[in-house]
């Protein structure tokens, strides 16, 4: 019971292992000035300047807006293995053990069985007890 519990759960957690070493996602800042207005990761970040909250002077020639783009990029490069990369002897096991355990599983001959519909005759009398004979 524990054996198959934890190799279920040990399988889960490869699976997930590999799914969010391949994932890559973009994580965008929005700053004004240099106060953090927005984080985003899955959509658009909303920019101030937009909505001309942030005053600019006559002294200001430049936007005080800046955005951040962090791009964390997932694993591309993983081994793809087809059954022409095998060696020869590494080809002979694998098919030997495909046919042994294909076998494995093969349904025995249905067995006839005889008797199976055999009623025995009503019992009019006890005979044991008609002949008084008995086993001690």
């Amino acid at each position: 019971m524990f054996k198959e519990s934890f190799h279920k759960v040990f399988s889960v957690a490869m699976a997930l292992l590999v799914l969010l070493s391949t994932m890559s996602f973009t994580m965008e800042k929005h700053f004004c000035g240099d106060t953090l207005i927005d984080v985003s990761i899955f959509s658009k970040v909303d920019n101030c300047c937009d909505i001309k909250a942030v005053a600019i002077t006559a002294f200001e020639k430049k936007s005080c807006c800046k955005e951040e783009i962090e791009v964390v990029k997932g694993q591309d490069d993983l081994k793809k293995a087809t059954f022409e990369d095998f060696h020869f002897d590494q080809h002979i096991f694998i098919t030997t053990f495909y046919v042994a355990y294909v076998n494995l599983f093969e349904g025995l001959p249905e067995q006839v069985v005889p008797h199976k519909n055999y009623s025995p005759p009503n019992l009019v009398t006890d005979i044991q007890l008609l002949d008084q004979v008995f086993v001690i």
